[in-house]
């Protein structure tokens, strides 16, 4: 999903993910030490969902019934549970039956949670599948409404928890499965899902059914479902990766090539680079209600404004890089949410660094540099990785995103570009349609780097804050050198730093490049240099996150020069 600086302000539906960020970092503080509160069933893994879902225009009621395919990995198993909401207030969901292998079945559904008793038990290993037949207006999930043109719409709104206020699920994303949408909608609409099209019936009572099927496990959230007068535009394929767009009929001229020029370009950058494009297609929809976007699986949701306006690559850069990190690579939990939106925001900066040269590159790094800095300045115990936060309404905040691409970019100076995006396809490889956090991507890194990441890892992820350095240089003539002075100012520990300086002479148009270890608190560094510098530059080529105030002053008296500092 793309952060609030990529887009204009986002709809009721998806604000609570990605704006507001400020109280959201806030609150977010306040839950710190709070246990994950989600109730996990170890012996139960999901493998498959099938969605039968009725949509009218009468009335904003859907008739669903969902098959759900169980293996039980543990034996004794009394009863397994499933999520979804319970009917209040004349929204939510009534439960008519429960069938287990074609039997009934006992059941309870309350507090938004389906119960249902095993009988018999049973065995470790065995499947079993429960059908589902429910009704009701959806609360949340599932959103109803008019798009800009003032056309009737449906599109699925499931981050990060909210699919089960209208699909019975595990609504977790530990618990990742395949999935099919079967859609009985009016046939004035066109129904698009994630994976591929299997079938389209018009009923002969002014009704279509409309089948997808998605054949690559995927957490639950990532489920899509967007139904509307659209314009379904098939591209040709990239790598063998069908291409598609799907767009309001108004919108046509100009959202279409909009988004296959850049999903092309994004698409090619993306496979050479990290991997196998991880589903059977890649879809942009034209979601109404939504601001930015979001990286629902193989169906990606573009904001209905943003499709249309600028920084369309960015967006699209964003959401794409999503699918392989954060949908098919998903974190374990949301504490390590960063796995997904770091990976997004400094993915999409590579790939304008390929797209548009080094200096675009460096400009959006410095843009998010100061969007880091002044949210910790708001919120100064906040760290990228969560403290097992208990309530999902604060998953997000703007560190998970520009300190957590930050964090990427500064590994990456620490390895070197080759071995950077050799531990990327790695991760990739090893964790492709599984679950992950932080700890398995340092593995990963570790290895194909051969250095040990904990310190930095800890310092940059579960450290709040960043660095902040106060320093000035001078130029000894009598001793030729130019000393630095350097002061860490940040509250807490040192944090340990290796900052290139470039040091150019009068006349060149080439600086020499040194290396300062800060560790400490307080230190100065000399280097030789056989006249005064033109000037003195810290971290020249932007590799470390940091607020720094450098600059030079006049010579100090004369005293013993400092020793050398090691160059590297």
């Amino acid at each position: 999903m793309s952060d609030a600086r990529r887009r204009e302000p986002m709809a009721a539906g998806i604000l609570g993910r990605c704006l507001i960020l400020g109280t959201i970092a806030a609150l977010m503080f306040s839950s710190r030490g709070a246990a994950d509160n989600y109730p996990r069933q170890p012996g139960v893994d999901v493998l498959h969902y099938t969605f039968r879902i009725t949509l009218r225009d009468d009335v904003d009621e859907i008739d669903g019934t969902t098959t759900v395919d169980v293996r039980f990995v543990q034996p004794g198993i009394s009863h397994f549970t499933l999520d979804l909401a319970s009917a209040a207030k004349g929204k939510g969901m009534t439960v008519s039956t429960v069938t287990a292998q074609g039997t009934p079945a006992t059941f309870e559904h309350e507090n938004d949670r389906l119960r249902i008793t095993l009988e018999p038990a049973p065995k470790a290993g065995e499947r079993r599948s429960f059908t589902v037949a429910y009704h009701g207006i959806p609360s949340a999930g599932l959103r109803i409404g008019k798009n800009l043109h003032g056309e009737r719409t449906f599109f699925s709104d499931n981050w990060p928890d909210r699919a089960h206020r209208w699909l019975p699920m595990v609504d977790h994303p530990s618990d990742k499965a395949t999935s099919e949408f079967h859609v009985t909608a009016p046939s004035r609409y066109q129904v698009v899902s994630n994976g591929l099209l299997q079938e389209e019936t018009d009923l002969g009572d002014g009704r279509r059914l409309t089948h997808w099927k998605q054949s690559v496990p995927i957490a639950t959230w990532l489920n899509a479902l967007g139904v509307a007068q659209f314009t379904s535009h098939h591209a040709a394929s990239v790598r063998g990766i069908p291409l598609q767009s799907w767009v309001f009929r108004q919108d046509r001229e100009k959202a279409v090539p909009a988004h296959e020029e850049a999903a092309r370009r994004v698409l090619e950058f993306y496979i050479e680079h990290i991997g196998p494009f991880p589903y059977e297609k890649l879809g942009g929809v034209q979601a109404a209600g939504l601001g930015g976007g979001m990286e629902l699986a193989s169906a990606i949701f573009y904001g209905e404004r943003n499709i249309l306006g600028r920084g369309v690559d960015s967006l699209v850069a964003h959401e794409v890089a999503h699918q392989w990190f954060g949908d098919a690579v998903t974190e374990r939990d949301w504490d390590h949410i960063w796995l997904s939106e770091g990976f997004a925001t400094y993915f999409a900066l590579l790939f304008l660094e390929n797209d548009k040269g080094r200096d675009a590159f460096v400009a959006g790094l410095k843009r998010s540099r100061e969007i880091v800095l002044a949210t910790e300045k708001r919120n100064r115990h906040l760290a990228v990785i969560h403290d097992n936060l208990a309530d999902t309404r604060y998953i997000l905040n703007r560190l998970v995103y520009e300190k957590g691409g930050w964090f990427l970019h500064m590994l990456r100076g620490h390895v070197g570009t080759t071995k950077f995006w050799a531990g990327i396809r790695e991760y990739y490889r090893r964790h492709r349609d599984g679950n992950v956090s932080t700890d398995d991507f340092r593995r990963v890194m570790e290895e194909t780097s051969g250095q040990d990441f904990g310190p930095f890892f800890h310092q940059w992820l579960k450290r709040p804050s960043s660095p902040e350095i106060e320093g000035h240089w001078h130029y000894l003539p009598d001793d030729h050198r130019v000393v630095i002075e350097l002061k860490q100012v940040q509250p807490g520990e040192p944090f340990r730093l290796s900052i290139q300086l470039a040091i150019l002479a009068d006349g060149s148009d080439r600086p020499r490049i040194e290396t300062l270890d800060l560790n400490e608190r307080t230190q100065r560094f000399a280097f030789s240099c056989d006249k005064a510098p033109a000037s003195v530059v810290l971290d020249p080529d932007c590799w470390v996150l940091m607020k720094a105030t450098f600059s030079q002053r006049p010579a100090a008296p004369a005293q013993p020069a400092p020793a050398f500092a090691p160059a590297r």
